[in-house]
C-alpha cells in the first residue's frame, strides 16, 4: 500500500485536509484512532465509522514476527508483510530505528547477506511508515534511518512520500531521517526539491574505485571523487553534514592506502565519518577487525582533520548484520545466494 492510495480512501470517506492529517498522525505515531474524549465530533461520521477497519488494515501492513533484543539496548524485529514477506527492523539504542525499504535488494554488495539473494519487492510508502509505527507501539523513535533491507534510491518515490510524512504528521525532526545510498544521481536532482529533506548518508566502503566496484557490484559507476563531491553539495544545502558508511573488513578496506584516500575525501568537508566493523556473516569469506585496530583508524583520521566516528555494530549477538534474521527464518531465500567470487585476499591487504 502507498500513502497516496491511503489519503485516497481518507478523502473518500469524507476526510478533509484537517481529518486526514489527524489519521495519518495517529497512525505514524502510535496513537490510537479513537482515544478518549470528545473527537467523534470533530470527524465526518462515515469516517468515524469505519475509523477502526481503517486501523486493522494500517496494522496488519507491518506486524511483529519476531522480536531479537541484544545486550547493548538494540533490539532485531522480524516483521511480517501483508503478503507474508518479511523484512528487517532494529531498534537503537538512544531512540532510533533503521527500516527497509524493499524486500531483498538487487545491489549484490558481496558482504551483506540481504544482497545475496536478490531483489523481492519494493516496499509500499505505507509498509515503510508501518515499520515506524510498529516500533513506536513498542518505545520512543526518534530517528529514522533508512539503511535497512534494500537500497532506498531504488524505491525513490515510495521512500521519499514515507519522509516526508514522517518529517510532518510522524513528528520526527528532517535532521533525524537519514536517507542512505550507494549512489545515484536521481537521489542528488530530488532529494533538495522535498518539503522534508532527510540528510544524506552514503554507503562508501572504499576510496579506490575497482575495490568499490567489487564490494558493490551492482551500484551505480559513480567514482567516490563525485560522490562525495555531491554529497558535499545537498550538505552546504541543507546544513547538515553528509554522513559516510564505511563497513569496515579486516583484510579489505582497512589499511593505510584507505586512510589516506580518505583523508584525501573528506578533510575539510562537511562530512562525518562513521567506521562500521563488520557484522561477520556464517559462509562468507569477511571478518570483523579488531576493535584495537578499528580504534587506531579512528584515531589516526582525527589527527589527519576527519571528524570520525566509531560505531559499535549493533546487535552483534542476535545477527544483526542486515538480512541475518531473514535468511535465518527462510533457508530458502539463504540458498539462492549468489556465489561469492572474491576472498578477502583478492579485495585488499591489511596492515
Amino acid at each position: 500500500m502507498h500513502i497516496a492510495s491511503l489519503r485516497q480512501r481518507l478523502r473518500e470517506l469524507g476526510a478533509r485536509p484537517g481529518h486526514e492529517q489527524s489519521v495519518l498522525r495517529h497512525w505514524a505515531c502510535a496513537l490510537p484512532q479513537l482515544p478518549r474524549g470528545p473527537r467523534e465530533d470533530v470527524l465526518p461520521q462515515a469516517l468515524q465509522a469505519a475509523l477502526p477497519a481503517v486501523e486493522a488494515e494500517l496494522a496488519a501492513l507491518a506486524r511483529l514476527h519476531s522480536e531479537h533484543p541484544a545486550e547493548d539496548g538494540a533490539s532485531r524485529l522480524l516483521v511480517a508483510l501483508a503478503d507474508g514477506q518479511t523484512v528487517e527492523s532494529v531498534l537503537l539504542p538512544r531512540d532510533g530505528l533503521c527500516v527497509s525499504t524493499q524486500v531483498g535488494c538487487a545491489v549484490g554488495c558481496v558482504f551483506c547477506m540481504t544482497g545475496q539473494g536478490g531483489l523481492l519487492r519494493q516496499l509500499g510508502s505505507a509498509e515503510i511508515v508501518a515499520q515506524v509505527a510498529l516500533a513506536r507501539r513498542r518505545r520512543a523513535v526518534k530517528k529514522v534511518v533508512f539503511m535497512g533491507m534494500g537500497e532506498p534510491a531504488h524505491n525513490l518515490d515510495a521512500v521519499l512520500d514515507a519522509i516526508e510524512l514522517l518529517g510532518t504528521a510522524g513528528g520526527i525532526g528532517h535532521k533525524n531521517l537519514v536517507f542512505s545510498t550507494v549512489g545515484d544521481e536521481r537521489v542528488f536532482e530530488r532529494l533538495p526539491l522535498g518539503t522534508v529533506k532527510p540528510a544524506l548518508a552514503l554507503s562508501l566502503h572504499s576510496t579506490r574505485p575497482a575495490l568499490r566496484e567489487q564490494l558493490l557490484p551492482r551500484a551505480p559507476r559513480i567514482s567516490p571523487d563525485e560522490l562525495m563531491e555531491q554529497g558535499e553539495r545537498y550538505a552546504r544545502a541543507t546544513g547538515y553534514p553528509v554522513q559516510v558508511q564505511w563497513t569496515l573488513i579486516e583484510g579489505v578496506n582497512d589499511g593505510e592506502d584507505e586512510l589516506d584516500g580518505i583523508v584525501r575525501l573528506l578533510a575539510g568537508k562537511r562530512a562525518v565519518m562513521n567506521l562500521i566493523p563488520y557484522n561477520a556473516v556464517p559462509d562468507l569469506p569477511f571478518r570483523r577487525p579488531a576493535w584495537e585496530r578499528a580504534a587506531a583508524m579512528a584515531r589516526a583520521l582525527h589527527r589527519r582533520g576527519v571528524l570520525t566516528k566509531l560505531r559499535r555494530s549493533a546487535g552483534q549477538d542476535v545477527d544483526a548484520g542486515c538480512g541475518q534474521l531473514r535468511a535465518r527464518r527462510a533457508p530458502a531465500v539463504a540458498e539462492q545466494r549468489i556465489a561469492i567470487r572474491l576472498a578477502p585476499a583478492d579485495l585488499g591487504t591489511s596492515l
